[in-house]
């Protein structure tokens, strides 16, 4: 395991230390679609709000509009004071801004709370990817990112199946789901340490002072910022989320339209995709020793695309979970594939804020999504629309598969 040249409390606990990021980071990417499944309740009771369609979309994904707008910033702030006490007070925030869900009355309030999730995620989620650059490098890094892919897959498993089956209680059930991040907050505080910088103490450092003064480690990466690589990346991870994310905010309604279940019927189904995201994930390495980074966009963008217009043509829930599952390779095999790109070719001074750049991408994607699927939905009715926004998926695939068979990968060696 490539951790030598970080401090000693990281090395002796390593094993602990990866499992609490990989916990960590299984609270960030489907956090929003945990209410998914209480949409159609949700707009029931706040029927008499004007634009109530909209509005409840939103309530999905105004999270994701605020970790937009906040991860550059946490990616700067964690480059400048350190990484700990970002990721302890944002986690905290997580849990108290996404429980409010349960008593908040107003949808006004409501938006407001799930505003201060998005502010939370952004710390979350950009910290934790950050420490796993700091503390790993290589085939370990590597390693790890598509652990890290997988568990974020499986947290959103957990997630949609507790928060479809709450809502089938009550609306405000999944909002209940969020609160479980407490209990992650103690093992953070103990096993999380600063990584150390050269030249200076690492703020927020709790390892002991011998620990830490043999441990500082230098940036001598003095690698230029591959800004137009970074601005590709980040222009497809919006193009993937707007996608995607497309499935969590429509498909309740098209299930209802369909009259093929409930809650419980949504979340299964959202699971199950998050499920095979999560596999795909975990055997992101197998899948790199025979294809290379931009081949891999092609696969995965191909299967989203595939996925969505299965879907479109669905009439059974046996055809809504195949639908599912295809989608969820697209998904499973792209998160990785941005994070090993990126870490590779981003210098360490930077990582912070090359990180919070992918995560605003991502969420950003996610909040534009139902702009987007809405007016399409309502122009093309809600199968019309999961077939276009599918079929763009699949040109997007096709584009690299020419670029696959043309040139090399993205990343050389």
């Amino acid at each position: 395991m490539t951790v030598s040249s970080r401090p000693a409390a990281v090395v002796d606990h390593a094993g602990a230390v990866k499992v609490v990021l990989l916990l960590a980071s299984s609270l960030t990417v489907m956090s929003g679609a945990t209410i998914s499944p209480s949409l159609p309740a949700l707009r029931e009771h706040f029927i008499d709000v004007e634009r109530v369609d909209l509005m409840v979309r939103l309530v999905l994904t105004l999270p994701a509009l605020f970790i937009a707008l906040c991860s550059m910033a946490a990616g700067a702030v964690i480059d400048r004071f350190g990484r700990r006490r970002m990721i302890l007070a944002a986690t905290a925030l997580y849990a108290v801004a996404g429980s409010a869900g349960l008593y908040i009355e107003s949808i006004g309030a409501l938006m407001a709370s799930r505003a201060l999730l998005g502010v939370a995620v952004a710390g979350v989620m950009t910290t934790a990817s950050t420490l796993a650059g700091d503390y790993f490098a290589g085939p370990e890094r590597e390693r790890f990112l598509g652990f890290q892919a997988s568990f974020m897959a499986f947290g959103g498993v957990v997630f949609l199946i507790a928060g479809g089956a709450l809502a089938d209680w009550h609306w405000r059930g999944p909002f209940g789901v969020y609160g479980l991040a407490l209990l992650l907050l103690p093992a953070m505080a103990i096993l999380l340490s600063e990584p150390a910088r050269a030249g200076r103490a690492s703020p927020g450092d709790h390892a002991s002072d011998d620990a830490t003064q043999g441990a500082a480690w230098q940036d001598t990466d003095d690698r230029a910022v591959p800004t137009g690589l970074m601005a590709l990346l980040y222009g497809l991870a919006v193009l993937h989320m707007i996608l995607f994310y497309a499935l969590p905010v429509q498909l309740p309604f098209f299930l209802g339209e369909l009259e093929l279940g409930g809650p419980a019927a949504s979340g299964a189904a959202l699971a199950s995709a998050t499920l095979v995201a999560a596999t795909v994930s975990l055997f992101f390495r197998v899948l790199r020793r025979f294809m290379n980074h931009r081949a891999i966009f092609a696969l995965s963008f191909g299967a989203l695309g595939a996925g969505l217009v299965i879907l479109s043509l669905a009439d059974a829930y046996p055809m809504v979970l195949l639908a599912m599952v295809v989608s969820g390779f697209g998904l499973g095999a792209l998160m990785p594939n941005y994070m090993v790109i990126l870490m590779a070719r981003a210098p360490e001074r930077v990582r912070g804020r090359a990180v919070g750049g992918l995560t605003t991408a991502i969420f950003l994607g996610q909040f534009v999504s139902p702009l987007i699927t809405q007016p399409l939905a309502g122009a093309l009715g809600l199968a019309g629309g999961f077939a276009a926004t599918g079929a763009l998926s699949v040109a997007i695939g096709a584009v690299f598969v020419w670029l696959s068979l043309r040139g090399r990968s993205l990343v050389r060696g």
